[in-house]
């Protein structure tokens, strides 16, 4: 599998004005790249190949005195730009035949030398890692890298990434053997939320850190600071720097604790249960900042993938599923409920819950009920297995809920109607 690990790295004057020149021809070869083949579509004709493309806006264009510019640094950049724009192209029509699930991928755009974020890739061919531990960078030379971890393995690329506050990091791609932890029998249902962070089936409880609002008087502070600038002027750039690295720090902070958060989880569960949110409709409402500032699909993606390095599993419970309506003693459904209500008692057995709690362990038996019955094909009988079970197994099929007139079973094992 392959794993990324990124370390600050300190250019000198020299470097960064050699950087930011190599940013620039990466950013008009891929300009140039995306031009043509926009032009060849506007005239019907067929998109350029890669090869050709290359030869088009690195090679011969090198020759030209518009283009002698892209003489001055190193190649491999230049060529990963265009493999880059490939890759975009390949994603946007693997979305729109249907082939590449998740979000809509558009059209690739044209990069802007104003844009927040520029990236260089290089392959083995455009670094080394010389024995004193500088980064050597092809046409720019040994960048002076602060080491806060050694390399499992050797890389087999690097990009190189300067941010919207002024930051470079070095960005290593390392190929390694999944290391598998020790098998334990505890698995847990999360229960994601506002007030509290999570709350997990085995009682135990996460505080919601809320990173963003703690901050929130600094970053107004800050963003009142640059709207007084004149606008092109230097001291504007300069107060957009300091609210960049204000808001750099609230997202350093938060990547930082559910790291921490997903770690633990990871090292003391066997199989995590997550309900799927629809976070995307919650970050439009009247809630939108708090969603936001939860990190609540970072949180499921590092999950995720830890699980896949550790030999763990994460079930994904449909987002349909009634884990707040349910009884998780007998089962019964108590029908919906405001968010005000915390706490309340089944109608049927009498059993007091508190909400959230109740929640999760809905959810743990809901996945583990959807685990037991689909271990990587589908349930129904006279149905191929079309592949073998994912890492990440999806799951609480409740689109059979009107064929079977069955829900998933509760935490005491009774199926409700």
């Amino acid at each position: 599998m392959h794993l990324r690990y990124s370390f600050r790295v300190y250019p000198t004057a020299g470097q960064r004005a050699l950087l930011a020149r190599t940013f620039g021809c990466a950013r008009v070869v891929h300009n140039d790249a995306l031009a043509a083949r926009k032009e060849a579509r506007k005239g019907g004709l067929p998109y350029p190949k890669s090869t050709d493309l290359q030869k088009r806006v690195i090679t011969a264009a090198k020759r030209t005195a518009e283009r002698a510019w892209l003489a001055s640094v190193g190649v491999d950049p230049l060529i990963q730009s265009l493999r880059d724009l490939d890759t975009a192209y390949r994603n946007f029509f693997e979305s729109v035949s249907g082939k590449r699930a998740g979000r809509p991928v558009g059209l690739p755009r044209f990069k802007s030398k104003r844009d927040a974020r520029q990236s260089l890739r290089f392959t083995r061919n455009g670094f080394r890692i010389r024995s004193n531990g500088k980064l050597n960078l092809a046409k720019i030379g040994d960048v002076r890298v602060k080491w806060s971890r050694a390399l499992p393995a050797d890389p087999s690329s690097v990009t190189v990434v300067l941010d919207a506050a002024g930051r470079y990091h070095a960005s290593f791609v390392v190929d390694v053997e999944p290391s598998h932890l020790p098998e334990v029998d505890a698995e847990v249902g999360i229960d994601l939320g506002l007030t509290t962070y999570a709350v997990l089936s085995d009682g135990s409880v996460i505080d919601n850190p809320r990173f963003l609002r703690k901050a929130e008087k600094k970053l107004k502070a800050v963003q009142r600071e640059l709207a007084r600038k004149a606008k092109g002027s230097k001291n504007r750039a300069k107060a957009r720097r300091k609210v960049a690295k204000a808001h750099a720090k609230v997202a350093d902070a938060r990547r930082d604790w559910l790291h921490k958060q997903t770690n633990r989880i990871i090292r003391e569960t066997q199989a995590v249960y997550l309900e799927d949110l629809n976070v995307r409709g919650l970050a439009r409402g009247r809630l939108a900042k708090s969603v936001h500032d939860a990190g609540w699909s970072t949180f499921r993606r590092l999950l995720e993938e830890k699980a896949a390095r550790y030999g763990r599993h994460v079930g994904i419970v449909h987002r349909a599923f009634p884990s707040s309506q349910l009884c998780s003693e007998c089962g019964h459904r108590d029908g919906p409920k405001p968010l005000a209500v915390r706490e309340w008692a089944c109608s049927a057995c009498g059993a007091l819950h508190d909400r959230d709690l109740n929640a999760a362990r809905n959810i743990l038996a809901a996945g583990q009920a959807d685990r037991l019955n689909a271990p990587g094909g589908p349930v129904r009988p006279g149905v191929a297995i079309p592949h073998r079970a994912r890492p990440v197994e999806r799951g609480t099929r409740l689109g059979d809920q009107r064929s079977t007139g069955f829900r998933a079973a509760g935490a005491g094992g009774v199926s409700v109607l």
